[in-house]
């Protein structure tokens, strides 16, 4: 079989040759593409032929998929695969296979980083370092003491509430089910998502994007935060109602918030309302973005392409 990998995936081209070897031994071809492209005809060209292709988030389409007349199964090397064109997927039974874990550090440090950086004005503080400022109007708060509510107790969301009750945090859950792990990690669960907004003073966000999650975080729920609050989103864009956040956070009821993202990949827009909001502290999607879960996703989907090679796949995403 035809195993193509059509874009970078962090990792140097040393160590892509070492964990395609298992393929190339076992008989199968293996091609590699150096340079990363969305361009429609170009992603096509390079699936030509491939029963196997790899990728991490560059949008495959259904445009690409249905001129793969090949192709059997994708390969992501991310958590999320709505950048993939499921419905076609499931017309052509190609099978789906995530990297669900890889990140789940990175992503949990990032969010604790954010918090950081907004209660105690980082960018502020280092723009008046750099200018002659003093530490006039640079006031913080800490972590210590506060209630941060945690909405989405999976394997990012347990990390991230073990971290902030490390801090000395009260930490508050909410999820569709309960999960002993959070709990065994000090995580109390809330039965109702309004009411841990009402008694959270930080609230983070790990769900992922669907149809029961999109724009739950909308002016209504920003309201009912309490005033001075801080909200940081690394899950996905789509959870929040950016547009009410950067209200929110103009009218000074949402006090901050930190940002890794967007409803659209950067580069953002230049009128992006929360690129001029205030208090905000904004990353362009680089939660997964560390050494450690670079490699750890590429092993794991090196792994799901030899898994499905072998007939035992691994990491199947539900179609």
């Amino acid at each position: 079989m035809r195993v193509a990998l059509l874009e970078p995936l962090g990792i140097s081209s040393q160590m892509v040759e070492e964990l395609a070897r298992p393929i190339v031994e076992a008989g199968h071809e293996f091609v590699s593409y150096d340079q990363r492209t969305t361009d429609v005809t170009e992603l096509a060209r390079r699936s030509s032929g491939a029963d196997v292709v790899m990728i991490a988030n560059t949008p495959y389409s259904a445009d690409v998929i249905s001129s793969a007349n090949t192709l059997k199964m994708i390969a992501v090397a991310f958590t999320g695969i709505d950048h993939v064109a499921l419905d076609a997927c499931r017309e052509r039974g190609i099978t789906v296979c995530n990297c669900a874990g890889y990140s789940d550090t990175s992503v949990a440090e990032l969010t604790l980083g954010l918090a950081i950086d907004v209660l105690r004005k980082v960018v502020p503080a280092d723009s008046a370092a750099r200018t002659g400022g003093t530490s006039a109007g640079l006031m913080g708060s800490e972590i210590c003491g506060k209630t941060v509510g945690v909405v989405g107790t999976g394997h990012i969301g347990t990390q991230v509430g073990r971290l902030f009750c490390a801090f000395g945090a009260r930490v508050l859950g909410y999820a569709r089910h309960e999960n002993p792990e959070a709990t065994g990690a000090g995580i109390e669960f809330v039965p109702n998502l309004d009411d841990l907004l009402a008694q959270s003073d930080i609230v983070t966000l790990h769900v992922p994007s669907n149809a029961g999650t999109r724009g739950m975080i909308d002016a209504r729920r920003l309201a009912l935060m309490p005033r001075g609050s801080i909200l940081i989103n690394c899950a996905r864009g789509a959870v929040v109602d950016n547009e009410a956040l950067a209200r929110a956070l103009d009218q000074g009821h949402i006090a901050g918030a930190g940002v890794d993202v967007f409803d659209t990949e950067p580069p953002l827009p230049t009128d992006y309302p929360l690129a001029h909001a205030k208090n905000a502290v904004l990353t362009p999607h680089v939660g997964f973005l560390t050494q450690e879960a670079m490699l750890r996703r590429a092993r794991i989907e090196f792994d799901n392409v030899t898994s499905w090679l072998a007939g035992e796949p691994r990491n199947v995403c539900s179609l």
